[in-house]
């Protein structure tokens, strides 16, 4: 019994059941049941070898977290193309798995991913999906790897947007037709964010470029020539989709203006006394008519005393009227009508006209 001890437990039980067996035949040989218990211990034993001998059948596992595949980011997301080609790679664990699968998913923007397509696991750790197609908006793509051991975790999301609208352009400032008096003019406005602007001068063939910054507002300063320039502005929105707006702006003297007109240039000898009626027009330097501004009008007429108006100020026409009268005993000659424009703002200037007293 001693070695017994240093049996394994299989073969200790098996000396038990040796020892059973051989007291059942002594006890039940004269009664007939010798058969009957051999028949037990043999259906016993045989139970106990098969559960001590299987092979324990093997579980599936979900494939590790290290298999899941990655997609390369698209330099830009923007597109104004129907397909795209999907580039990216695999585990090196996983390259060359016979049977295995790098499965294509796509989200179309609030909706479920559903499956694009799928292609073979290469012999290589990098992959290339071709011509898969875009619907028009976001398009959000995941990749796994299918294989007999089941499929991966999505890789993180990659985005492509499909976009074929012309991006709109909005002038803040200068208005078409507008005049500017000074060298330059600043373009300000908004279009597409990160939409690329180019503002060409077909007068003066100058040309700037700039960028929208994320909000899409863009400013850029060009340079004009006298006259009329026409302008320009051309839009391109990250997905290479692009659009035009054109004005024209009139590069003004860049001073204070002002013209004086009479309500007749010829007046009678005899008609004398004679009413006459004297109209100044005011532009600021950038050719709007100027409200406000302080004019005084003089009248020198020959053999007469001058003749001067009190201050009037011009109304939102930029203009301002006098009516006076050239008195009995002038003689004939030029008569020198005078406009004294003041402002505040843009200092002064004078407008003159010439009548003429005839017999």
């Amino acid at each position: 019994m001693e070695r017994t001890r240093n049996l394994g437990l299989p073969f200790r039980l098996l000396f038990v059941v040796g020892l059973l067996a051989v007291g059942g035949g002594v006890l039940f040989a004269a009664t007939g049941g010798l058969g009957k218990v051999a028949e037990g211990l043999g259906s016993t034993f045989g139970g106990f070898v098969l559960e001590l001998t299987a092979t324990p059948a093997p579980s599936v596992a979900p494939m590790s977290d290290s298999t899941t595949p990655l997609l390369d980011e698209p330099t830009e997301p923007y597109t104004n193309q129907p397909t795209i080609d999907l580039v990216g790679s695999i585990p090196a664990e996983v390259v060359g798995t016979p049977g295995s699968r790098i499965r294509i998913y796509v989200a179309l923007g609030k909706q479920e991913p559903s499956v694009v397509t799928q292609i073979p696991v290469g012999k290589k750790p990098r992959f290339l999906v071709p011509g898969i197609t875009l619907v028009e908006g976001s398009n959000a793509f995941t990749a796994t790897i299918v294989g007999p051991s089941g499929e991966s975790e999505p890789s993180p999301v990659v985005t492509y947007v499909y976009d074929i609208t012309k991006p709109r352009i909005s002038l803040t400032s200068p208005g078409n037709g507008a005049v500017v008096n000074a060298e330059s003019v600043q373009l300000v406005g908004q279009t597409q964010p990160r939409s690329q602007m180019r503002v060409r001068n077909a007068t003066t063939n100058a040309i700037v470029t700039g960028e929208a910054d994320a909000s899409g507002n863009f400013s850029l300063t060009l340079a004009i020539g006298t006259g009329t320039n026409d302008i320009g502005i051309t839009a391109i929105d990250p997905a290479g989709n692009e659009n035009h707006l054109v004005l024209a702006l009139r590069h003004g003297s860049g001073v204070l203006a002002a013209s004086l007109a009479g309500s007749a240039s010829r007046i009678s000898l005899s008609s004398l006394p004679a009413s006459t009626q004297l109209t100044v027009v005011v532009s600021d330097p950038d050719g709007r008519p100027l409200k406000g501004a302080r004019v005084t009008f003089t009248l020198a007429v020959p053999n007469v005393s001058a003749i001067t108006s009190p201050t009037i100020e011009t109304g939102g026409d930029g203009t301002a009227t006098w009516s006076t009268s050239i008195p009995k005993g002038a003689k004939t000659g030029l008569v020198h009508a005078t406009a004294i424009v003041q402002t505040s703002q843009y200092g002064q200037t004078t407008a003159l006209m010439v009548m003429t007293i005839v017999k």
